[in-house]
């Protein structure tokens, strides 16, 4: 509990006002992946695998972005800086501890954004959601990386709902996920998309206890690799049950 108020405080003080309220998530989350470092290796390993592959052959490396960035563990950040000219984090919130990892290895061209994903408002609000507009007026683009961000949004945005005690707009989530994808579909340069699109939990007899579609019902792309990915094993939800992650890359 120690090490998640430090985190908290340190994070608290370089984060704007706007950005404050998700601290709480982003820390659980660090939290939850010191815990389950073993399980989620292979996960991050093959993020980062098939994001190498796709920029392997790529001639132009000006600017790279990065949505989502969060704790980057499932993004190769040494070799995007060492390839690209610049490269650019966007995400809610930037933790403190990740913050001193990339000040530690010098990356002189990598920056951190502040930036909601998600088109929350605009979509409560009944206006078309672009959530990815901004990528346009990136100069020199030549990559976009979306790093298991989309399923996030979703769950974020019913959690705001639930918050406001306004529920029955839930139909404004699989817009949000729709207009994710079209934003990247949209973009001029290359793309990579990693997302879960949906779990399970399961008991030790392997009983299904809980499932859900976690693109809300929204057709998922083809995917040109997929694997499963243990969020939380066994004694993290519970003693005898874990809930097991279905992720797409593409």
């Amino acid at each position: 509990m120690l090490a998640e108020a430090i985190q908290y405080a340190a994070t608290r003080a370089v984060t704007p006002k706007e950005f404050r309220p998700f601290i709480r998530s982003s820390v659980n989350l660090w939290s939850r992946a010191g815990r389950c470092a073993k399980d989620w290796a292979p996960h991050e390993e093959n993020c980062r695998a098939f994001i190498r592959e796709a920029i392997a052959g790529m001639r132009e490396c000006r600017t790279v972005v990065v949505l989502g960035s969060g704790l980057l563990r499932d993004v190769p950040i040494e070799t995007l800086a060492e390839k690209f000219d610049t490269v650019v984090l966007v995400d809610l919130v930037h933790l403190a501890s990740v913050r001193a990892w990339v000040k530690a290895r010098r990356f002189g061209n990598v920056r951190l954004i502040f930036r909601d994903l998600s088109g929350f408002d605009d979509a409560l609000a009944g206006k078309t959601p672009e959530p990815l507009a901004f990528l346009r007026r990136v100069p020199y683009l030549d990559l976009v990386v979306s790093a298991n961000v989309l399923s996030q949004i979703g769950v974020g945005a019913k959690r705001r709902l639930e918050r406001e005690n306004d529920p029955g707009k839930g139909e404004i989530l699989p817009a949000l996920i729709r207009a994710h994808l079209d934003g990247l579909a949209a973009l001029p340069c290359k793309t990579v998309l990693l997302t879960d699109t949906g779990y399970r939990v399961t008991d030790r007899e392997g009983n299904v206890l809980e499932e859900a579609d976690l693109l809300r019902g929204v057709p998922a792309p083809p995917a040109k690799r997929a694997w499963t990915w243990t969020v939380a094993p066994y004694g993290e939800l519970g003693r005898n049950c874990q809930a097991i992650h279905e992720v797409i890359a593409l």
